[in-house]
């Protein structure tokens, strides 16, 4: 059967593995949808918002280490993509943008929705194919999917109006593609080199990222062949829990003392596929050793003593037969027991018994942690829910977490559980959601119920944006309710609205019941958590900049209370009752 650019496309991808396409339809990208429509390989799962399908295209990448697929039209369409797919970028997920494009004709006149798609796309995709002719298919577009699969990036393919449904010339085969990246050893005299440091060092830490993901077994035995503690990022928390031996937790804004204990006070510390961006948190005085396949993030957020550019379960396996403990066990044990006194605190913040109202966020998370599967996705927002879910849920087992931790954006966590649901919708996923961040993506639970999958939305419902209003604090500056505060509808009754199970939840008794609802039920569900405003989020070491900046916070609100501006003394209300409680 003779071809075209669509079916042609449609082959390499199907080679690559994809199923679902996500996106929003428009002219230029109809003969596209039509060639789908013939083709039982594929699912168009069509979007409110093409930003949307570029998160749940960057949710099925990582969850199946293959790569997502996303599309939208020309112009508006395609730029609505751009967001989602940042975060892909800076995720390091494989996911392949399909665009239209006006027709060749029309380039340079202005022309109706015209955009130079290459100029804006340019420095999120590290290649873009476009298809200017249909004699360039199907070998631009192999190098553009090859290349997201194999090298983990965003790459884009231009699909121009007038050429998307031309017939192919030729009868090129699609070749088999490479579809995993190649592993990386380090040099033999490097690795010694890395030994000799780590057994000479009486205080050895190991700071692991998501790079660590295919070596948890080959860390922990290099671990306990150094009496190591092993701390990591937010994006590592699915691969080493607290359940895991000599795992203390994480360091960051977020993270807890333990962690931040165990990176700035050993006199070793080797960094393990991570690209951690918070520098004020890496040691000034110890010897740094980074293992990164990358070999642009050696040194990059910190003077390392020495690089070794591998993938991290090769250098592993190879490093820990070299190395020997020669340090004191007792800073890991000083280290354990700052950990079990934490999580002993996050128990009693997150006790059920806690009645008091507005509900603290904690016993949302902590419900929620006790009674997910095994095996739950967690598709996470930024900002306090991602504390609550750092610090109050469990990632034991086969449990997963995806957000957008190195774009840091706003409204991730709906889209991403919808793109985690697609691929198995009788796995549990979760999206814990702030309500400035479901208020962006909102639009997307009508496509949840259209689909029938049976996501659990949690929706932090507090009125404002809380960590920014934090952020505030911190920097000195007194709460502006015009910036952060939010009217939110009852987000229950729009979860009915849209065809979805809901619950609005005010009392503690009632957390256990909704949790348990929501798991029950078939389709997806909603529980608007109604929580205090007030919750402060303290990072693991408090600087003085950072102590002095709230007090100075403070005694600003103070006195725009005294000048009549009543919102600050509700805000001070907030708080006192929240940390009093």
């Amino acid at each position: 059967m003779s071809q075209n650019v669509c079916t042609s496309l449609l082959d390499i991808l199907a080679a690559a593995g994809v199923r679902d396409i996500f996106g929003v339809t428009g002219d230029a990208l109809n003969t596209l949808l039509e060639a789908i429509r013939t083709d039982d390989r594929f699912r168009w799962i069509g979007v409110r918002h093409e930003e949307n399908a570029a998160y749940a295209a960057y949710a099925q990448a990582e969850i199946t280490g293959g790569i997502g697929v996303c599309a939208g039209t020309v112009g508006p369409g395609a730029l609505h993509l751009i967001n989602g797919l940042y975060n892909a970028k800076k995720e390091g997920a494989g996911v392949v943008a399909l665009t239209g494009q006006v027709a060749h004709a029309e380039r340079g006149s202005n022309y109706f929705q015209e955009v130079d798609l290459t100029r804006m796309f340019d420095d999120i995709c590290a290649f873009q194919a476009q298809i200017d002719s249909p004699d360039q298919m199907p070998r631009i577009a192999e190098i553009a999917v090859q290349k997201a699969l194999a090298e983990r990036v965003v790459t884009r393919i231009e699909l121009p109006i007038d050429v998307i449904g031309a017939p192919l010339p030729s009868s090129r085969k699609v070749h088999p593609l490479v579809t995993r990246p190649s592993t990386m050893l380090p040099p033999e005299s490097e690795i010694q080199k890395a030994a000799t440091l780590l057994s000479k060092g009486k205080k050895v830490a190991l700071f692991c990222g998501v790079g660590c993901r295919d070596a948890k077994d080959e860390v922990l035995a290099l671990s306990d062949a150094l009496d190591a503690p092993i701390v990591h990022t937010l994006r590592a928390k699915d691969i080493f829990d607290y359940g895991d031996p000599r795992v203390v937790g994480l360091t960051g804004l977020i993270g807890n003392p333990a962690g931040y204990h165990a990176v700035w006070d050993c006199d070793v510390l080797l960094m393990l596929g991570t690209n951690f961006p918070y520098d004020t948190f890496l040691p000034k005085g110890a010897q740094i050793i980074q293992v990164d396949r990358k070999v642009e993030n050696i040194g990059r957020r910190a003077s390392v003593d020495l690089g070794l550019v591998g993938t991290v379960r090769e250098t592993v396996e190879a490093l820990t037969p070299r190395v020997r403990s020669t340090g004191s066990k007792r800073f890991l044990g000083s280290l354990e027991k700052l950990r079990d006194r934490w999580l002993a605190a996050m128990e009693e913040q997150a006790d059920l018994g806690r009645t008091d109202e507005p509900l603290h966020p904690q016993l949302f998370a902590r419900a929620v942690s006790d009674h997910a599967a095994d095996d739950a996705v967690f598709a996470v927002d930024v900002g306090e829910c991602t504390v609550w879910i750092a610090r109050q849920v469990a990632m034991h087992g086969g449990r997963r977490m995806l957000g957008s931790f190195n774009h840091g954006s706003l409204g991730a966590a709906l889209p991403v559980a919808l793109g985690a649901c697609s691929l198995d919708p009788s796995r549990q996923v979760w999206a814990f959601c702030g309500d400035g961040g479901f208020g962006m993506a909102m639009q997307d639970l009508v496509t949840a119920v259209r689909y029938d999958w049976p996501v659990k939305v949690l929706v932090f419902n507090n009125g404002e944006l809380g960590f920014v209003k934090m952020e505030m604090e911190v920097s000195g500056l007194p709460v502006y309710p015009e910036a952060t505060g939010l009217v939110n509808p009852d987000f229950a009754a729009y979860a009915h609205a849209c065809g979805a199970g809901g619950l609005r939840v005010e009392h503690a008794a009632d957390i256990v019941p909704a949790i348990e609802q929501a798991i029950a039920t078939d389709g997806p569900f909603l529980i608007d958590a109604v929580v205090s405003p007030g919750e402060l989020t303290m990072p693991p070491h408090l600087t003085i900049e950072e102590a002095w900046g709230f007090g100075i916070s403070k005694v600003k609100e103070a006195m725009l209370g005294l000048q009549g501006d009543h919102e600050q003394w509700t805000g001070w209300r907030d708080e006192f009752m929240a940390n009093l409680r």
